[in-house]
């Protein structure tokens, strides 16, 4: 684990994002007159699993479920009925 304090931090951070993305540095610790405050570490990049689809089955959806479509918007529009 590197330590750099904060001049050193702001003039290099280019070079220390790109150490930590290039798996140079696993982590850098960012100091203040000495005392750490800061960890520049990287982004956990693991891709999401498949979304689309993961409730189905698990309720029905009614038939008259848009029944009530014009009425929700007119409510929203403002307009009086």
């Amino acid at each position: 684990m590197r330590s750099v304090n904060m001049l050193q931090a702001k003039t290099t951070l280019s070079r220390l994002v790109e150490a930590i993305e290039l798996g140079e540095e696993r982590e850098i610790v960012i100091a203040r007159n000495g005392r750490p405050v800061a960890r520049l570490v990287p982004v956990d990049t693991q891709q999401a699993g498949p979304r689309l689809g993961v409730a189905k089955g698990l309720f029905e959806v009614p038939e008259d479920i848009d029944a009530h479509n014009e009425e929700v918007a007119r409510l929203f529009s403002g307009v009086a009925p």
